[in-house]
């Protein structure tokens, strides 16, 4: 464990020692969420995604380590192994090193060069690349190798046998391939042709040529998806002559009469074995270099929108547009239960909309509605015109907001949804998600794929199981950020705390509808299958708001029960006054004790003592409470009333390589260019922007044909 701690100390700037607890934390089964929140002295306060980024480390670095045994240990079943080879494999740094060291060694299928050895023409090929200043000419030689019955019928069939064999070998040679890598790193280019006549979204890449180091992440998704579907033919280019030059350094020793027979095998090697292995490996590297960048993008879109601030305790309309199937209502009171559902025709003819509009004003009335929700789809500006001219007669202070319906017809139809609303049709239960998205997004949107949530770029060409490893640790650190209150969570959001699992989290939903209300977290232990390293990891972020004990209501840990009693006592507080809120001065007070004292009276480090006292301030505080509110409108901006100039205010809806789309209320999101976000170069949008954030944008062009909107963010003031 030592040498991979001092590894990952070095790659992430961080202390030997908290490296190496992590380490030990996380094999004692320990998950990120907990380590993050509970064990701050251990790793220095190292926050959850530079833990997440070290235990995905650990694990590719001990991969690492577990491939380099395997293959020494298959080399010395051969009885190959030399003591300079093990060192080479034990210097690897990378996977791909240990196999290119590895290849000489790897069975093979049948190849020209196994066919020829077979023939046993070896030993010829030996000593045509021995080159030997003085030897006979490579004819001369060849002639002893002739052998009819081996298949050998003459000269130019052993030459030919001996090329191949010599052409694998140098294809084999670690040396050879990695001085080529590092020329094709630095020199190569990808370039992409049109495969076909016809438009397509591709054309930009119909006569494309880009150094390997210079390409953008999105350009490789975008040309491997356009060569998949036929649009584009891909190819690495790389200067021949050069490359060769390369290889000759490494197989040709000075003049000799097999000088050229070598020079021409290897050029053989080259353009038949060589290159097209080192252009397939290129572009995997640049694929995986790229759908990581991708993947890291999508979960740094997902976590803002996750945490969106929740419109809480406020009766909430959705409404699911449709043409044909008309447009599906459900409304939700503020705790999230359906109160009525209803299908409405807008957008049939101006009798139909008439009647859509009675019919909703009436639940507007009987039911309180205060907000209303609309699912950004099809038929979506025209039931946000309705829902306007529906504001306009009720006239009783309801606003409406269009929300990302992205995953919610893929909840509806879920087994998840069928349990929840087994007597509502699919439709319907597409309604409920979307007034629940205002409602709380995190506890509705942990119902569905993160992949399916819409916030990410080419989402569908990425490794699954990555992408579902790193967006499923983004929604685990969400849920376990803001807190679950453990008796109204559904078991699909507790499945999400930290050291619960699907069968856990079913048991608390049936401990809880046996037994009534949770009343104290120590009940946890109550709940079938959950034992107490479980209960170890959860019950931090579970809140209990009907518990007698005020810090069961909050942050605070089970284990810093007693420390948290002992800060109060020693700054002059009871938990009577943390129910009463009459603690305001008590982090001045802990700073003013000195860390020495404090952690000696109470028993825990001062970075605990501090989240308690965060913790005491504020009882069950929600972290997205202290986020921008999002923007409720009540009126209707169509493409045809945008002029460049006009400023506007929006909310950021998707963080991409090549900038950021805002929603600015007109139905379609409008494109901030990366150069148009600020005066100062930025590498990438996130380094200013994330999903939810709201901005002024200026729009500088309209395009109805094709809806695209062009908008600045750097040129707000400055348009005349």
């Amino acid at each position: 464990m030592a040498e991979l701690a001092q590894i990952l100390a070095q790659e992430l700037g961080q202390n030997l020692k908290y490296v190496e607890n992590v380490i030990s934390l996380i094999d004692e089964g320990n998950t990120i969420p907990f380590i993050a929140r509970y064990r701050k002295e251990l790793h220095g306060a190292m926050d959850d995604t530079t833990l997440r980024t070290l235990s995905e480390r650990l694990t590719y670095l001990r991969n690492l380590e577990q491939r380099k045994e395997d293959v020494k240990k298959t080399i010395a079943e051969q009885g190959k192994l030399t003591d300079e080879l093990s060192k080479a494999i034990d210097k690897a740094k990378i996977l791909s090193e240990v196999e290119d060291l590895y290849r000489p060694y790897k069975q093979k299928r049948r190849t020209r060069a196994t066919i020829a050895r077979e023939k046993g023409l070896e030993p010829l090929a030996v000593k045509l690349y021995l080159q030997m200043k003085s030897g006979p000419a490579p004819e001369q030689l060849a002639r002893d190798y002739i052998d009819p019955e081996r298949g050998v019928e003459s000269v130019e069939d052993a030459l030919q046998g001996a090329s191949d064999i010599l052409a694998e070998t140098l294809s084999d040679d670690a040396a050879i391939r990695k001085s080529l890598k590092e020329l094709a790193v630095k020199r190569a280019c990808l370039v992409s042709k049109a495969a076909k006549e016809e438009d397509s979204v591709y054309a930009l890449y119909y006569d494309f040529r880009r150094e390997l180091s210079k390409l953008q992440g999105h350009q490789v998704l975008a040309i491997n998806r356009g060569e998949k579907e036929g649009f584009l033919k891909v190819s690495v280019e790389l200067d021949r002559e050069l490359a060769l030059r390369i290889l000759d350094n490494h197989s040709l020793r000075g003049r000799s009469p097999s000088e050229q027979f070598v020079r021409d095998a290897a050029t053989d090697s080259y353009d038949r074995l060589i290159f097209p292995s080192i252009e397939r490996e290129l572009r995997s590297g640049l694929t995986d270099s790229a759908a990581e960048g991708a993947i890291h993008n999508f979960g740094l879109n997902l976590k803002p929108l996750l945490m969106q601030p929740p419109v809480k305790g406020k009766v909430t309309m959705g409404l699911d547009p449709g043409y044909r199937n008309g447009c599906k209502v459900a409304v939700i009171d503020g705790t999230g239960k359906v109160l009525d559902t209803a299908v409405v025709y807008p957008t049939f003819n101006e009798k139909k909309k008439r009647e859509a509009i009675d019919t909703l004003k009436k639940l507007i009335r009987k039911d309180g509605v205060r907000h209303i929700t609309i699912g950004n789809g099809t038929a979506s500006r025209e039931t946000e015109q309705m829902a306007v001219e529906l504001i306009r007669e009720v006239d009783c202070g309801v606003s409406y907001m269009i929300v990302s319906e992205a995953g919610a017809s893929v909840y509806s139809a879920s087994k998840l949804a069928a349990e929840e609303f087994p007597l509502f049709d699919v439709n319907l239960r597409s309604a409920v998600s979307i007034a629940r998205r205002l409602q709380d997004p995190l506890a509705e949107l942990v119902k569905i794929d993160p992949k399916a949530i819409g916030v990410g770029q080419y989402q569908h060409d990425m490794p699954q199981a990555r992408l579902d490893e790193a967006l499923n640790g983004v929604v685990e650190d969400c849920v376990n950020a803001v807190g679950v209150d453990v008796n109204t969570a559904s078991a699909s959001l507790l499945n999400r705390v930290s050291g619960l699992n699907s069968t856990t989290a079913k048991n608390i939903v049936a401990y809880r509808e046996e037994n009534g209300p949770f009343t104290a977290r120590k009940q946890l232990l109550k709940v079938s299958k959950l034992g107490p390293k479980a209960y170890q990891q959860c019950a931090g972020f579970l809140r209990v708001p009907e518990s007698g004990q005020v810090l069961d209501r909050t942050a605070v840990h089970p284990e810093s029960y007693e420390a948290a009693e002992k800060l109060l006592t020693l700054c002059g507080y009871t938990l009577d006054d943390v129910s009463a809120g009459k603690i305001s001065e008590l982090s001045q007070r802990l700073e003013q004790v000195g860390q020495q004292r404090a952690e000696a009276f109470c028993g825990a480090g001062m970075l605990t003592l501090r989240d308690v006292a965060r913790e005491l301030l504020k009882p069950g505080r929600d972290p997205r409470d202290e986020l921008p509110a999002p923007i409720l409108r009540t009126d209707v901006l169509e493409m045809k009333d945008l002029k460049p100039g006009i400023e506007l205010t929006g909310t950021v809806r998707n963080v991409i390589d090549f900038g950021v789309f805002v929603d600015i209320g007109v139905h379609q999101d409008g494109l901030v260019h990366i150069s148009e976000i600020c005066d100062r170069y930025l590498k990438h949008p996130s380094e200013v922007l994330s999903v939810g954030d709201v901005v002024k944008v200026v729009v500088l062009s309209v395009d109805e044909k094709k809806k695209r909107i062009s908008l600045s963010m750097r040129q707000v003031g400055k348009q005349k």
